[in-house]
C-alpha cells in the first residue's frame, strides 16, 4: 500500500490540487484510498468476470434460441415497449435504447436491462403460464423445433411429432397409424451395434427416445399407448441370439398384421354392424364428426336404407359442417345445428344416437369430444338410444374416470389468460345404452361397463 501511496499523486499534476495538497495532506491520503480501492477490484475479480462472461454468453445464446422460437410475438412486444430501456437487442440488431441513449451502448447494464423485456415478452406468450394451479396436471400439446428434438429421433418420427402437434392428425387413430408407419422406418434403419442384441438395445436406446419426443408434442392416446406396449413385448420376445434381419422382419411383420387387424378390419366391422342398427325412415343423431359414424351413415345409405341424419355440430371445432357436406352429397337427408343450442328440438325427432368416441375406460365411462356428455345424457333423459362406436384398441383395462379433469388435455388454440378450454369430457356409463366394437356381430353391442369381460372371452389371450 506504501508504493501505491507514493504512486497517486503522479496522477494529479494540476497547480490547484497541489498546492492543496501542500497545505493540507489529508486529501493526499483520499486519492490512494479511492485508487486503491479500484486496483483492488481488479485484483480480485478477473477470474470472476472470466466466469461471469462465459455465464453471460451461455445465457446469450438460451435466451437468442428462444426469442427465435417467438420472434414476431417478441419483436412486437418491444415494438410496443419503445421507451429507452425498453429496447433490447434482437438478431444482432441495435436497440431502441442505444437509439434514444446514444451513450448507453458501451455498457454493460443497458444491454443487460435491454434483453429482459423480451425474454418476459417470450414468458406472456406461453399459454400454460395463464392457466391455474389446479388445472397445472392437464397436458397441453405443443411445437418443439427439430433442433431441441433427441439426436436419436427418426426423421420420420419428428415429422409425425409436427403433425401432432398442430393438429394436422388429430384423431386418436390417425395418429395411432401414424406412429406405426414411422417405427417401421425406425425398425429398418436399425443396426444393432458391436456387443449388443436387439432384444436388449432396440427398446432404451432407440424406441424410447421416438415415444418421449411424440409425448412431448402431444400425450399420448389410448390407442397409442396400447400399441406401444404390444410392439415392446414383441421385442422381448426375441432371444439374445435371435439374428437382426430376422427379428426385424419379424417386427416389421407385427406391425403390418397390428393395422391390418385393429385398425382398417376393425373400422369396417363397426361401420357394418352399427349400419344394421339403422332402419327405414329412421333419424339418426350424431355430434360433431367422427370416421366411424361417418362410414356407418354411408354404409347404411349404401345398403339401400332411406333415414335422415341430425347433426348437433362443436362449435369450436366445427367438424359436423364438412360431414353435412359429405352426407348431402351422398344424397341424404340432413339436420344441422351449430351449437349444442338446437339439441332438444333434434331430439325431439331423433330415433337413435350414434357417437364417436376417443377411448373407453374400464369402469365404462367414455373420453370423446367436448359436448358428447350433453348430448349423451340429453339423449338418456328423452329415452333415446345411444350406441357408443369404438375399436378395442382404444380400451383402457387398468385406468378409471368419474370426471374430466384426471385425464384430459387442454386446447392450445383456445388457451388465453381469460380462458381456457378442455378438449374431452368424460360420459358416465349409465347414459350410454351399449358400444359397438369389432367383435360383436349383427345388431348386438355390449353394454359399456362389460369391456373388460368382453376383452377377456374375445381377444387374442397373448395380448390380453
Amino acid at each position: 500500500m506504501a508504493t501505491e501511496t507514493t504512486g497517486a499523486p503522479a496522477r494529479a499534476p494540476a497547480p490547484q490540487e497541489k498546492g492543496k495538497q501542500q497545505s493540507k495532506p489529508a486529501p493526499a491520503k483520499e486519492t490512494p484510498v479511492t485508487g486503491g480501492a479500484t486496483a483492488g477490484e481488479q485484483k480480485l475479480t478477473p477470474a470472476q468476470l472470466k466466469a461471469k462472461a462465459k455465464a453471460e454468453k451461455a445465457a446469450r445464446r438460451a435466451k437468442a434460441k428462444e426469442v427465435q422460437a417467438a420472434a414476431p410475438a417478441a419483436a412486437a412486444a418491444d415494438a410496443k415497449g419503445g421507451k429507452g430501456g425498453k429496447g433490447g437487442k434482437q438478431e444482432g440488431g441495435q436497440s431502441a435504447g442505444s437509439q434514444q441513449q446514444g451513450k448507453s451502448v458501451p455498457g454493460r447494464r443497458p444491454s443487460v436491462g435491454g434483453r429482459r423485456p423480451s425474454m418476459a415478452a417470450v414468458i406472456k406468450e406461453d399459454p400454460r403460464s395463464s392457466i391455474p394451479e389446479c388445472f397445472s396436471h392437464v397436458p397441453m400439446a405443443k411445437r418443439i423445433q427439430t433442433s431441441q428434438a433427441h439426436k436419436d429421433v427418426h426423421p420420420a418420427v419428428l415429422a409425425v411429432g409436427q403433425q401432432m402437434a398442430t393438429f394436422a392428425l388429430k384423431d386418436s387413430i390417425a395418429r395411432l397409424e401414424a406412429t406405426l408407419l414411422a417405427f417401421k422406418k425406425v425398425i429398418e434403419s436399425y443396426e444393432t451395434p458391436k456387443g449388443n442384441s436387439l432384444s436388449r438395445h432396440f427398446v432404451p436406446h432407440v424406441l424410447n427416445p421416438q415415444i418421449e419426443y411424440l409425448t412431448e408434442c402431444r400425450p399420448m392416446s389410448f390407442s397409442m399407448g396400447n400399441a406401444i406396449r404390444f410392439l415392446k413385448s414383441q421385442v422381448n420376445k426375441f432371444d439374445i441370439d435371435t439374428p437382426e434381419d430376422e427379428a426385424k422382419e419379424t417386427l416389421l411383420e407385427f406391425i403390418d398384421i397390428f393395422i391390418n387387424e385393429r385398425i382398417t378390419l376393425a373400422e369396417v366391422v363397426i361401420s357394418k354392424n352399427a349400419a344394421e342398427l339403422i332402419d327405414e325412415e329412421d333419424v339418426v343423431l350424431t355430434y360433431g364428426r367422427h370416421r366411424l359414424v361417418e362410414k356407418t351413415i354411408l354404409r347404411a345409405k349404401a345398403n339401400g336404407k332411406k333415414f335422415a341424419v341430425s347433426i348437433i355440430d362443436d362449435p369450436y371445432d366445427q367438424g359436423g359442417k364438412e360431414l353435412a357436406k359429405t352426407l348431402q352429397q351422398a344424397g341424404i337427408r340432413v339436420f344441422y345445428s351449430p351449437n349444442l343450442g338446437g339439441l332438444r328440438a333434434h331430439l325431439e325427432r331423433a330415433s337413435n344416437v350414434l357417437l364417436g368416441t376417443e377411448a373407453i375406460f374400464a369402469n365404462g365411462s367414455l373420453l370423446a369430444p367436448a359436448g358428447t356428455a350433453d348430448v349423451a345424457m340429453a339423449a338418456s333423459a328423452a329415452n333415446v338410444k345411444v350406441v357408443a362406436l369404438c375399436e378395442t384398441i382404444n380400451f383402457d383395462r387398468e385406468r378409471v374416470s368419474v370426471d374430466s379433469l384426471t385425464y384430459n388435455e387442454i386446447d392450445p388454440e383456445r388457451c388465453s389468460a381469460e380462458s381456457f378450454r378442455l378438449m374431452f369430457d368424460n360420459t358416465h356409463s349409465k347414459y350410454i345404452t351399449g358400444v359397438i366394437t369389432e367383435f360383436e356381430s349383427g345388431t348386438d353391442f355390449a353394454p359399456a361397463q362389460a369391456i373388460l369381460t368382453l376383452l377377456r372371452k374375445r381377444e387374442d389371450p397373448t395380448i390380453a
